[in-house]
């Protein structure tokens, strides 16, 4: 239509594991005449693909590039430990990090748990992705660690995990450029802390009523009522007809 802007979107990359639906219906329930894009890359492409601009904000995993990039932390995973389904692994209720001492553990290129030093014996080489590493896991190789929503994200039903303790976790992040904090980022963000749409930190927030015109006003107040009496020429106010004078009486001659 001529005179009318199409609206802009925003582009919220997510990497694998963040789960971003509850945000992204908010926003459109909230500002409805802006799309809302979603851009699945993998962790470690993440904060390239914000620095190119190809993303506005995204859910990555921590840690990221400060002070270029802001970041608002939102929750910290827990660690697993992936295994075939007739590992011994299956029967306790969670497994130390000492208990993967004689257990090939693969390290993935796109690990997310930023390992110092993985537990366990290395592979000999170490598989490009999480899926590869799962793959040897199915096949009998070895086990895998992973933040606990990558195991239920490529879940196998030859596959199955235990909580792992002493380990590194995985932390998710709300994160985008410093020097590109717009007006619909700060409405994400707002979202993701939990603002109400009408919150003094929100940038949205219901118009203010208009302000009540003079006349308006005038015509709502009440109207006096006059005192009794009449208006005289000169604009003294005379008794009722009836009302005798009071005053000195006159003296007769």
């Amino acid at each position: 239509m001529t005179g009318s802007a199409v609206p802009s979107s925003f582009r919220l990359a997510y990497v694998p594991g963040a789960t971003p639906a509850k945000w992204a219906r908010i926003w459109q329930e909230r500002l409805p005449d802006v799309p809302l894009e979603l851009l699945q890359v993998s962790a470690t492409e993440a904060p390239e693909v914000l620095r190119r601009g190809e993303a506005d904000a995204g859910l990555v995993r921590l840690p990221v590039d400060r002070p270029y990039f802001s970041a608002i932390p939102l929750y910290t995973e827990t660690s697993v430990v992936v295994v075939p389904k007739d590992h011994l692994f299956v029967a306790a209720d969670e497994v130390a990090v000492a208990d993967l001492a004689d257990e090939i553990v693969f390290h993935p290129l796109d690990d997310t748990l930023g390992w110092e030093q993985p537990p366990g014996r290395p592979a000999i080489e170490r598989p490009a992705t999480t899926e590869d590493a799962l793959e040897l896991v199915a096949a009998g190789v070895g086990v895998l660690a992973v933040p606990q929503s990558l195991a239920r994200l490529y879940h196998r039903r030859d596959l199955t995990y235990r909580p792992v303790t002493d380990v590194p976790q995985s932390s998710v992040a709300l994160a985008w450029p410093e020097e590109r904090t717009t007006d619909m980022v700060e409405d994400f963000i707002g979202i993701v802390r939990g603002r109400t749409v009408n919150s003094s930190r929100g940038r949205r927030q219901a118009p203010a009523a208009p302000a009540e015109q003079p006349a308006k006003r005038a015509a709502a107040a009440p109207r006096r009522k006059p005192a009794p009496g009449r208006r005289g020429a000169s604009g003294g106010t005379q008794p009722p007809k009836g009302t005798a004078r009071r005053g000195k009486p006159r003296r007769r001659s």
